[in-house]
């Protein structure tokens, strides 16, 4: 059978466009427009590129469609529309970015009374957004001419669609020089302050999260922006009044004034945290934040810490008493007083702040018995296993405190202050010895033995242990937070071995009473030593196999007759016949796509080799079927010897 294609149709839009009297709505009604548009057909952008048709395609994007039409087609033209505005073609661009006309029944949308439609609002800050890329100083010069934007913006701040504008204005805008203007002019606006002040108790909850969620992508952004570009570029306006100690105390008193709500709480929070963060995050659960070989990205700017420290009793009050809530049902039962938000983003922040080792914050947090606290809730709370991650990088924090730890490079602080968490020790004779004239390493000594003394974290360990042995001795379920109980029970033990702490942990240790150390020694040497066994994954494991009847009638590419000891040279040179070996530098693109197995750090887990080992292995499919039939073949090989 044959198919004839006619190479030569002419679109059915070229057909439309032949009729003088043609409309915009016609032609929007076509399914290929948006496709013709971007394809650059000439008489369509012609077409569309005229004054009416322009200011047709604007009206709709920023005019409510009428209620009457079906919900299925009322926003139809608006969304053609939109596209088509933004489908990046030069004559479309030019056209609405020149005419002063267009821009202001687009900014006429601005003025609108809240709530603004958010499929409306998505279309105008699209369209905006694009106009900010590709014709960015005639538009940043139109909206400097408006006094009031910053202000509309933020008015409309409950629409998403207005903080991504924002952050277009800060992360889109090239060349350099002009993006520095911008972030003056955004300054000069106190973007940051009006921010700040709509995380504050009373105002409308979803308008705190876009503020909260504005300000972190700011700071990231910023951040990430300062690394790229070259040391004689101007510091960034809005990170340096981010992290001012002025700043971050507004923020705080903002959380704190008045009835504290847990909207307040945690989005000022969230701010915190996104300011103290030493790195990116994205590989949270599938490496540990808390192994020791990374490096930092960022340095904290003291100003920041200076500014949380007087509010460290604020969090711990939180912690005694959040904000009320209901009683909920879980899976497990009848909750009457939940974790909740709050309560969990204080965890965060304790994390946060012992992570960066700054002295007068470690003290306060000593004195409070804030440890000691967080400790409770986590046994309270077995199965939040959020507050158990975050309750466990307490403790690594604490036991994995690097008592030789040069300054990493990173953000200079814009105040010019150094770095808090740069403050070190004097070297490994101060990181043995318990008592030293270095007050970082003196503080960090007292958290420790904090830690274990006045937090009793031995002794929590193995009544947390016992008590869950006796509940499945009787048939009772397994508690929620053994696992990361586990981890920290191994923290301590690899602690005792061999860290920066070890011989204050052996003293420590040492002073427990004798029939808790006893328990404790007992419980390393056997409970614990047999719970890593079956936690450990074996990637490859040949006991109890057995040759399926599947794989013994499948095909072999090799002869039959080969020995066992031939199969087993043919899979050691199998990598050398094929040309590939784990060091191989991959020739093909995607050859950096992850890191070599002899790169992943020592602490990297089993599970999360399984996960990236063979995604580096990225063989062709013909050397994937040799090797799994010459796999196949010894298999069946070394089975059958077992059987005879």
């Amino acid at each position: 059978m044959f198919w004839k294609f006619d190479l030569h149709t002419t679109s059915h839009i070229d057909q439309l466009l032949d009729r003088e009297d043609v409309t915009l709505r016609e032609l929007m009604e076509e399914d290929d427009v948006l496709q013709e548009c971007k394809a650059q057909n000439r008489r369509l952008l012609l077409f569309l590129s005229q004054e009416h048709c322009m200011q047709e395609l604007v009206r709709l994007i920023t005019t409510e469609p009428p209620a009457d039409l079906e919900e299925r087609s009322r926003f139809k033209f608006p969304n053609i529309a939109c596209e088509l505005l933004t489908s990046d073609v030069s004559i479309i661009n030019d056209k609405l970015g020149a005419d002063d006309s267009l821009l202001e029944v687009l900014y006429h949308f601005l003025e609108q009374d809240p709530p603004l439609n958010p499929l409306l609002a998505s279309f105008f800050s699209k369209t905006i957004g694009n106009l900010i890329a590709r014709k960015t100083e005639q538009v940043i010069t139109f909206l400097k001419k408006k006094e009031g934007f910053i202000g509309l913006v933020l008015k409309h701040i409950d629409a998403s669609a207005m903080m991504d504008l924002l952050l277009r204005l800060i992360s889109c805008v090239e060349p350099a020089p002009l993006r520095q203007e911008v972030l003056h002019w955004l300054n000069e606006e106190k973007l940051v302050q009006r921010l700040t002040e709509l995380i504050h108790t009373g105002k409308d909850e979803e308008r705190q999260s876009n503020a909260s969620q504005t300000l972190c992508d700011i700071i990231r952004l910023s951040r990430d922006q300062a690394n790229q570009m070259q040391e004689n570029m101007e510091a960034d306006p809005l990170l340096a009044v981010l992290e001012s100690q002025e700043s971050v105390a507004g923020l705080l008193k903002n959380m704190f004034d008045g009835e504290r709500s847990e909207a307040s709480i945690v989005n000022g929070t969230q701010v915190l945290l996104t300011l103290l963060e030493t790195r990116r995050s994205g590989l949270e659960g599938l490496m540990d934040l808390y192994s020791q070989g990374y490096e930092r990205s960022y340095t904290v700017s003291s100003s920041i810490l200076n500014a949380i420290e007087p509010h460290i009793k604020d969090f711990q009050q939180l912690l005694l008493d959040p904000p009320k809530k209901s009683a909920i049902l879980t899976t497990v039962g009848v909750l009457e007083q939940p974790l909740g938000n709050a309560r969990l983003h204080v965890a965060r922040l304790v994390a946060a702040l012992l992570q960066t080792s700054a002295l007068s914050i470690c003290q306060e947090l000593c004195s409070l018995s804030t440890m000691d606290l967080l400790l409770d809730l986590f046994f309270k709370y077995s199965w939040n296993n959020f507050l158990h991650f975050q309750v466990e990088l307490c403790v690594a924090a604490i036991l994995n405190h690097p008592s030789e730890e040069r300054p990493n490079p990173g953000l200079q602080n814009h105040d010019g202050n150094p770095a808090a968490s740069d403050p070190e020790p004097q070297g490994e004779e101060a990181a043995e010895t318990g008592g030293t004239s270095d007050p970082q390493t003196s503080v960090h000594n007292a958290l420790v033995a904090h830690l274990f003394q006045k937090c009793q974290l031995v002794q929590r360990i193995l009544d947390a242990w016992e008590e869950n042995d006796k509940i499945q001795g009787e048939g009772g379920t397994r508690r929620g937070n053994m696992g990361h109980l586990t981890r920290i029970a191994n923290m301590v033990v690899q602690n005792l071995e061999k860290g920066p702490v070890q011989s204050q942990i052996t003293d420590l240790i040492k002073e427990l009473p004798e029939d808790c150390r006893g328990r404790w020694e007992s419980f390393v040497d056997e409970t614990l030593r047999e719970t890593n066994r079956r936690n450990t994954v074996e990637l490859v494991s040949t006991h109890n196999m057995h040759s399926s009847s599947e794989d013994d009638d499948m095909e072999s590419p090799f002869p039959n007759d080969l020995s066992l000891q031939q199969i087993q040279q043919m899979t050691a040179n199998f990598v050398d016949q094929f040309g590939f070996n784990d060091e191989e530098e991959f020739s093909e693109h995607d050859e950096n796509i992850m890191p070599r197995l002899t790169e992943l750090p020592k602490s990297t887990s089993i599970s999360t080799r399984m996960i990236i080992v063979p995604m580096r292995l990225r063989l062709k499919p013909a050397v994937k079927r040799g090797y799994a039939s010459l796999m196949m073949l010894k298999k069946k090989r070394t089975s059958g010897r077992r059987r005879r």
